[in-house]
């Protein structure tokens, strides 16, 4: 029988709907892949979205996506011709896993976290397994999926000591939904103790499935002919955080790396001289969503 908590829990999803559509409405003017079949999130599909999946893959964004394409591989060796079900929160997710599929197979958006969706989400495509990516545990959906008996995995799983802390402050959600995972495979050793303390059952650290990638030989090829155009070798602060960016520039600014010049300070000047040997490069990560207990929510 549910607790009160997580009856709670459902109404007030359910109550603030009309405000994750007008989120959705706000994000579709600057990325269209959010205005593409809204309904899919509330529960609701269309006559040409049907199909029953063996293997439901949960992948929230364009990260994940591309972690969950290896083991999506790895599944089609193993077990030719299973329907996937492969689900996102985000466009850039959906649009990336859009390349995974084959014939039999179905994408959707994920189920927003309310009882009513949830439901018809798992009574239209009745997955026999689930498979979430890295960090997505909703308790409504862990809920549900315990009562239907339907196995329910966390791989690629981590979890930072900021998630943890706000898991915490809401473990009479976070724990329950952790807890009713049947198994959780974990990036590290550190996240593995972060999870066990929520009630996950660790069955194992197999660290990064994104250390498995192959790259793509187009970008290899136009990487290597970058490399030979460029002037310096290139230092790359990749997928950086708020904050981080501007402790970077403080450092090299106190290196000398924005003056035309090396200073002539001994060692400062030594550390400066291969600041400037190098070009420098900053790729942000894009603003997530606002987070329920997962890290990204629609």
């Amino acid at each position: 029988m549910r607790s009160l908590l997580l009856r709670l829990y459902g109404a007030f999803t359910t109550v603030v709907q009309p405000l994750v559509r007008r989120k959705l409405r706000r994000r579709a003017q600057a990325e269209p892949g959010y205005g593409v079949a809204v309904e899919e999130r509330f529960g609701y599909y269309d006559e040409a979205t049907t199909g029953k999946a063996q293997c439901w893959v949960h992948a929230v964004s364009l990260g994940e996506t591309r972690a969950a394409a290896i083991l999506i591989a790895e599944l089609r060796r193993q077990y030719p011709g299973v329907p996937i079900l492969l689900t996102h929160g985000t466009a850039t997710g959906r649009e990336e896993g859009a390349k995974l599929l084959e014939p039999g197979d179905t994408q959707v958006w994920q189920p927003w976290d309310t009882p009513g969706a949830v439901r018809r989400f798992l009574d239209r495509f009745q997955p026999r397994i689930g498979v979430l990516m890295e960090t997505e545990v909703w308790p409504e959906l862990t809920a549900a999926c315990a009562e239907r008996r339907i196995p329910l995995v966390l791989a690629n799983a981590r979890l930072n000591e900021k998630s943890l802390a706000a898991a915490e402050r809401l473990a009479w959600l976070a724990r329950p939904a952790y807890s009713s995972l049947t198994a959780v495979w974990a990036q590290t050793e550190a996240d593995a103790h972060r999870l066990v303390s929520l009630g996950a059952k660790v069955a194992g650290i197999y660290g990064n499935l994104k250390f498995d990638a192959t790259p793509d030989a187009r970008q290899l090829t136009a990487a290597a002919g970058l490399r030979e155009r460029l002037p310096k070798p290139m230092v790359v602060l990749a997928s950086s955080r708020d904050g981080e960016e501007r402790l970077l520039l403080e450092v090299l600014k106190r290196f000398g790396a924005t003056s035309p010049v090396p200073p002539e300070q001994g060692a400062i000047r030594s550390i400066a001289k291969r600041v400037h040997e190098v070009q420098w490069m900053i790729v942000p990560r894009p603003a997530p969503a606002a987070p329920a207990t997962s890290r990204r929510s629609a």
